[in-house]
């Protein structure tokens, strides 16, 4: 990859063709297996810099891709770009007018990850205890739904403003101290729109998909991005482990979200590839004098962190041969290790 030292060999897929026609429902990830046997190394076959895997181009149903085996090691270029007035050119997906993103590839499935891409899922919990709150609805009532009137307190919102609410789920613990709370998990209640602002905040709830509680919190509904991050490995050594599932599931497969305990401050960034393991089990012992050894971790699958948080990310499981638990080892290498 472009920027980045990386001496192995590009490992093509069994029988990766040389060409492919993208179509609606394809991915990233999808379409970079079909050419390899590491789909993680997809950059690197677009020979993308640094800026490009942050800012990626994007790739369209009915764009042509050619397999390239000519060079040192293989590389991906779309057929639009091989000549532009005679000249041989450097060919990479090309940027297009923004009214196209719509229609643009996804890194990875949109169905498995569009619920949590718009949605608070975690907070500190001191964040928590300040965060707006309801306090009473306009009849004598403790819980709400569609179309109920609902007041807040300690609330900045503006008139039309929409905001979600939101409940704490579960206390995310660290994995390797269980008595040390990391974060709260959060569920998401509906939406509510301010009709009215004051010291108390009126609201009117637009979208219930549960009961919403007196005490239930408020925040402002973010935008939902257009996922065009494309995956990478971490910059530097990263060591995590899963959380748990946001299915609440002890035991996932692919295309299952889990939590991880690593965010942005330990090098984390949209489109990290972690890959997960079973932990190692213990060698049974003939004498007490034996020392403890352990059987190698086993990896089980990879995980795409498509949404980061300070401290915590979450990640799709993908390729998985093996359940995801909670526990499992997470890690990664820079490109060279890997």
């Amino acid at each position: 990859m472009a920027g980045v030292a990386n001496a192995d060999t590009l490992q093509l897929a069994k029988d990766a063709p040389d060409r492919y026609v993208v179509v609606k429902g394809d991915t990233l990830w999808g379409i970079s297996g079909k050419f390899l046997s590491q789909p993680w190394r997809w950059p690197e076959i677009w020979q993308m810099n640094k800026e490009e895997i942050k800012n990626p181009h994007w790739i369209y149903p009915g764009d042509v891709i050619l397999l390239d085996r000519s060079g040192a090691q293989p590389r991906l270029r779309l057929l639009k770009n091989e000549k532009v007035s005679g000249r041989s050119v450097k060919l990479s997906p090309t940027v297009r007018s923004s009214p196209l993103q719509g229609m643009a590839i996804p890194s990875i499935p949109a169905s498995a990850i569009d619920p949590f891409l718009d949605k608070p899922l975690v907070m500190a919990e001191a964040d928590y205890k300040t965060a707006a709150r309801i306090g009473a609805g306009l009849e004598n009532r403790v819980v709400f739904g569609t179309g109920d009137t609902i007041y807040a307190v300690d609330m900045a919102g503006k008139e039309g403003e929409t905001w979600q609410v939101v409940i704490n789920r579960a206390s995310i613990l660290d994995p390797d101290n269980k008595e040390k709370k990391i974060g709260l998990e959060l569920a998401y209640l509906g939406d509510a729109i301010v009709t009215a602002e004051g010291e108390v905040t009126t609201l009117k709830v637009t979208k219930a998909v549960r009961e919403i509680p007196v005490g239930a919190r408020l925040v402002r509904a973010p935008e939902k991005p257009f996922i065009n991050f494309v995956p990478h490995l971490p910059e530097q050594a990263i060591e995590a482990k899963v959380l748990s599932s946001y299915s609440g599931a002890r035991h996932v497969g692919s295309l299952s979200t889990v939590v991880v305990n690593r965010g942005a401050a330990d090098g984390i960034d949209l489109g990290t590839v972690l890959f997960a393991y079973k932990p190692g089990k213990l060698i049974k012992k003939e004498s007490k004098e034996e020392a403890d050894r352990m059987t190698p971790p086993v990896r089980n699958g990879a995980v795409f962190v498509y949404r980061v948080f300070p401290t915590l990310s979450y990640g799709l499981v993908l390729d998985s041969t093996d359940a995801v638990t909670y526990g499992d080892l997470l890690k990664a290498e820079p490109a060279s290790s890997e």
